[in-house]
C-alpha cells in the first residue's frame, strides 16, 4: 500500500496530545517533523525518545513533553538547563534497539534519502540501532511509520549481508523536504590537541584498523595519519568523520589488511561536512552496517592491529574514565567508548588510546582532568581493567600489566606540571 504524502505540520497533526513518539540518533533525526511539533501547545503527555538532537526544537519545553534520551549533545544540555523535562537512559549504543522495543513508540520517525529505483528508502546517514523499530512501526496498524524524506540526502551502501533501506510500501506518511543535512562544525583546535595527537601517530603502525571517536583529537588524528608517509590501513569505526574521508582521499586506507569486511570501510552512521555527505553518495568504499554488528566487541576485535582513539573528560589515578557525566551533570553519553577501548584491549598487537587535554577551565579555574579521586556524582564510562594507554600533551601513560601504584604513578606523570606534585603524593599513597 503506498504511503500518504502530507506537510510536515500535518504529519505532526497525527501524533497525540498523549503519545510516544521515538526516533534515531543526529542524522536520523525528524527536523521538519519536530520543527512542527514545536508549534503545538496542546500536548497532555507526549513522551519522546531519542539521541543526540542537531537542531533547536522547542517542542521540547512546552509542558506536557518529556524526552527520553540516549545521548546528550549540546541541545540536549541547553534545553535542560532552562528546564525541560529531559532524562537520560542509560545505554550503549548497542542497547538502543533494545531500548525502542522495550519504549515501542506509537510513532516512529526516521529521515532518509529519496526513493531508489527499487521504491526503497535509503537511511542515508544513520543506519544505528533503530531500523527494526521502523520496520516494526510500519508493519503494526496500530503505529504509525513517518518518514521525512529528504532529497538533499546521500544513498549510502550497505555492509555486506545487510539493507539499510526501508521499502516504501511500509510507510504509512511520507514528508518531502530538501534540506541540506546539518554539518558538525570543525572544532577548535588547541596546541595541546596538536601535541596529543603527535604522541596518538607515534603509536600507530602501518596498516593499522582504526577506530575515531567524536571530538578535535580523534579527527585530527586522522588528518595527521593522511599527511603522514605510512598507508594501508582499514577503518572499522561506529562513526564516519571528515578525518576519516580525508584519510581515504590521500589514498591512506585501502581496507586489505583487517582481517574481515576487506575492501570497505566500515560504520553505523556519519557526522561531518557538506563536502563529507556528497563524498559518501553512491560510495562503495564505505559500508553501513547497524551498531549491533559494528560495535560488537566481538566483531571488532578480529580486526588486526586495532587502533581505538577516543576521548575523555576525566581519569582518576585508578585508570577509570569518565567520558559521560561528571560531578552529576550530564555531558554525553555511553555511546560505543566501551564497546572499542574494550574490544582493542583483548590482543597485544591492539591499541586503545584516551586521549585528554590535561587540563579544563571551569568557571574561570584551572583544573587537572587527570584526578586523585573521582568527584562525587561522576559516572565511570570505562572501568580501568579495559583502560591500556591514555595520552595527554604531557606523555602516554602505558598501563597495561601494571599495579595500582604503578598505574597510579604513570597517570599523575602525565598531569599538568601544576598539579603533578598533589597528584604524584596521591599515586603514592594508593594502595590495591
Amino acid at each position: 500500500m503506498a504511503p500518504v504524502t502530507l506537510t510536515a505540520r500535518d504529519a505532526a497533526a497525527l501524533v497525540r496530545a498523549v503519545d510516544t513518539v521515538g526516533f534515531g540518533l543526529g542524522p536520523a533525526n525528524p527536523h521538519a517533523l519536530l520543527a512542527a511539533l514545536s508549534d503545538r501547545d496542546d500536548y497532555e503527555d507526549l513522551v519522546l525518545g531519542g539521541a543526540l538532537l542537531l537542531g533547536l526544537f522547542d517542542v521540547l519545553a512546552r509542558t506536557g513533553v518529556r524526552y527520553r534520551c540516549g545521548f546528550y549533545g549540546p541541545v540536549e544540555r541547553l534545553y535542560k538547563a532552562n528546564g525541560a523535562d529531559i532524562q537520560l537512559v542509560p545505554a550503549g549504543f548497542r542497547q538502543f534497539g533494545s531500548v525502542l522495543e522495550r519504549f515501542s513508540p506509537r510513532v516512529m520517525a526516521v529521515q532518509t534519502a529519496a526513493p531508489d529505483a527499487r521504491g526503497r528508502l535509503n537511511l542515508s546517514l544513520h543506519y544505528g540501532a533503530t531500523r527494526d523499530e521502523l520496520l516494526a512501526a510500519g508493519a503494526d496498524s496500530n503505529r504509525v511509520l513517518i518518514c521525512e524524506v529528504n532529497a538533499a540526502l546521500p544513498r549510502t551502501t550497505a555492509l555486506e549481508g545487510y539493507d539499510n533501506t526501508l521499502p516504501l510500501e511500509l510507510v504509512d506518511v511520507v514528508v518531502e523536504v530538501d534540506a541540506a543535512p546539518v554539518e558538525l562544525p570543525e572544532p577548535e583546535i588547541t596546541d595541546a590537541d596538536e601535541r596529543i595527537a603527535e604522541r596518538c601517530v607515534e603509536l600507530i603502525a602501518e596498516r593499522a584498523t582504526l577506530q575515531t571517536g567524536i571530538g578535535a583529537i580523534p579527527s585530527l588524528v586522522a588528518a595527521k595519519l593522511a599527511e603522514g608517509a605510512a598507508g594501508g590501513y582499514g577503518v572499522h569505526s561506529e562513526m564516519f568523520t571528515s578525518g576519516l574521508m580525508a584519510l581515504h582521499e590521500a589514498g591512506k586506507v585501502t581496507n586489505e589488511h583487517k582481517g574481515q569486511f576487506a575492501g570497505v570501510s566500515v560504520t553505523t552512521f556519519a557526522l561531518g561536512s557538506a563536502e563529507l555527505y556528497r563524498w559518501l553518495d553512491a560510495n562503495d568504499e564505505v559500508a553501513f552496517g547497524p551498531v549491533t554488528v559494528v560495535n560488537d566487541p566481538s566483531v571488532v576485535r578480529r580486526n588486526a592491529r586495532l587502533v581505538a582513539i577516543n576521548g575523555a573528560i576525566e581519569v582518576d589515578l585508578y585508570g577509570q574514565v569518565v567520558a559521560d557525566a561528571v560531578g552529576g551533570r550530564q555531558i554525553s553519553g555511553v555511546g560505543g567508548h566501551e564497546d572499542f577501548v574494550q574490544a582493542a584491549d583483548l590482543d597485544v598487537e591492539d591499541r586503545s588510546l584516551v586521549c585528554l587535554r590535561s587540563t579544563i577551565d571551569v568557571h574561570g579555574e584551572r583544573r587537572s582532568r587527570i584526578v586523585a579521586r573521582l568527584a562525587e556524582g561522576s559516572v565511570v564510562s570505562t572501568p580501568r581493567h579495559h583502560v591500556a594507554t591514555v595520552v595527554t600533551e604531557h606523555g602516554c601513560a602505558e598501563l597495561a600489566g601494571l599495579t595500582v601504584k604503578e598505574r597510579a604513578a604513570a597517570l599523575a606523570a602525565i598531569a599538568h606540571p601544576d598539579f603533578r606534585e598533589d597528584l604524584e603524593r596521591a599515586a603514592d599513597e594508593t594502595d590495591a
